[in-house]
C-alpha cells in the first residue's frame, strides 16, 4: 500500500511490452511508484532511475531493472522537479538532446532531397512515419508559422470578454485534465461567422465564434474541443503539413527555416485546403468519446452539432464539415460511445452563457 501522505504527479508510461501510452500517477513513496487507476504497475528504486534522450521539451526516464523498452515521459515541471529531488543521480544532470534521432532524420531527408525529382510523391506517403519523430521544438515552430496564417485569415481578432474567457479557460482545463495530453494546449476563441474549430501543431486550438453560435449545449462544444485535442495529441495536423510540404519543408525544418514565404504557403494550404483522413477522424472521435466519458459527459452531442450544421451549411471552404465530414457510421459510433450523464455539466449555466457571448 502506498502511504497516503506521499506526494504524486502525472506522467505517461510505456511498459515495454505493448506500444501504448498509458496515463499514470507517479507516487513518491519508498520508491518511484507507477500507478494506473489505483493499481501499482511498477516501482522503480530512485537510485536506478536514469534519463533517456527526450524528443524535445519533455523529461524521459528509464530504470536499470525495468523491462527493456519501459520508460516514463513527464511534461509537468513540478513533477520533474520532484523527480530530480528524489533521484540522486539526476541532480544537476541536464537532459541531452536526441542527436541520434535527428541524425537519422537528417540522413533520410538528404536522401529524399538527392532523389527528389523522382520521389516527390514519396514524402506525403511517409508523413505518418516522419511526423512522430519530428522534435517538439520543430513542431512548435511550425505552429507559430501556422498561427500567423490563422491571424491573416481571420483578421487576428481574439474574443476575450472576461467572463467568457474565464469560462473557456475552465472548460479547457477540465478537458485537458481528463485527456492527459502529451503537450499542454491553449484554446483561444476567434470572431468569425464560420462554424469551425481546429488545432495547430505545437498546442494551439482555435474555437471560432460561428460554432458557438450554432451550439445549443456546452457538451456539443466540449465534444468538438475534445476531438481537436485528439488531433493535437495524435499530431494529425503535423502529418498534413508534412504531406503537403514534401521534401522542401522537411529540409527547411532541419535547417530551422520554417517561417519563410514558401513555408507559410505550405502551412496555409495544409490547414485550409486539406481534410483529415477517415482513420484520423475515427481516432479523434474515439479520443473525444473517452475524454467526455472520463468527465461523466456524453459524446453524442458533438455529432448532433455536426448534424445540425449539415442541414444549414453545404460544407464550403473553412466549414467544420470540410475537416470533419459526417457519415452515418460516425454518428452511430458517437452515439454508441455515449455513456450517459454521470456527472454535472462542466460549466454552470452562467458560465455557459458567458462562453456563448465571449465575442461580445
Amino acid at each position: 500500500m502506498t502511504a497516503p501522505e506521499s506526494e504524486s504527479g502525472k506522467a505517461s508510461y510505456f511498459d515495454g511490452y505493448v506500444e501504448k501510452r498509458r496515463a499514470v500517477d507517479l507516487v513518491f513513496g519508498p520508491a518511484l511508484e507507477i500507478v494506473e487507476s489505483g493499481a501499482l504497475l511498477a516501482a522503480w528504486p530512485y537510485a536506478e532511475v536514469r534519463r533517456l534522450p527526450p524528443p524535445g521539451g519533455v523529461m524521459r526516464l528509464k530504470a536499470l531493472g525495468a523491462p527493456k523498452g519501459a520508460w516514463l515521459e513527464i511534461d509537468d515541471l513540478a513533477t520533474r522537479a520532484e523527480i530530480e529531488r528524489h533521484c540522486p543521480l539526476l541532480a544537476g544532470e541536464k537532459a541531452q538532446p536526441n542527436r541520434e534521432g535527428r541524425k537519422r532524420l537528417a540522413y533520410g531527408l538528404a536522401g529524399a532531397a538527392l532523389f527528389g525529382a523522382f520521389l516527390w510523391g514519396g514524402v506525403p506517403r511517409m508523413a505518418g512515419i516522419i511526423a512522430p519523430v519530428i522534435p517538439v521544438e520543430w513542431e512548435k515552430k511550425l505552429g507559430e508559422s501556422a498561427d500567423e496564417e490563422v491571424r491573416k485569415t481571420f483578421s487576428g481578432k481574439t474574443c476575450a470578454a472576461p467572463a467568457g474567457a474565464a469560462a473557456l479557460k475552465k472548460l479547457s482545463q477540465r478537458l485537458q485534465d481528463a485527456a492527459h495530453l502529451r503537450l499542454p494546449a491553449t484554446i483561444e476563441a476567434i470572431e468569425s461567422k464560420i462554424p469551425n474549430a481546429f488545432a495547430l501543431p505545437g498546442g494551439k486550438v482555435y474555437l471560432l465564434s460561428g460554432l458557438l453560435d450554432k451550439a445549443e449545449s456546452q457538451d456539443e462544444i466540449a465534444g468538438v474541443l475534445a476531438h481537436e485535442l485528439g488531433h493535437l495529441d495524435h499530431r494529425d495536423h503535423l502529418r498534413r503539413i508534412v504531406a503537403t510540404g514534401g521534401t522542401a519543408l522537411l529540409i527547411g525544418l532541419v535547417f530551422g527555416d520554417v517561417s519563410g514565404g514558401s513555408a507559410m504557403i505550405i502551412v496555409g494550404n495544409s490547414l485550409f485546403n486539406a481534410a483529415h483522413s477517415r482513420e484520423n477522424e475515427s481516432e479523434a472521435d474515439g479520443f473525444a468519446a473517452q475524454t467526455m466519458a472520463a468527465l461523466g459527459r456524453p459524446a453524442r452531442p458533438m455529432g448532433e452539432l455536426l448534424l445540425r450544421i449539415t442541414g444549414e451549411n453545404n460544407g464550403g471552404p473553412l466549414s467544420i464539415l470540410q475537416d470533419h465530414p459526417l457519415s452515418e457510421d460516425r454518428l452511430a459510433r458517437l452515439a454508441k460511445a455515449t455513456q450517459g450523464e454521470t456527472a454535472p455539466p462542466l460549466l454552470s449555466a452562467e458560465e455557459w452563457k458567458a462562453l456563448k457571448g465571449i465575442c461580445g
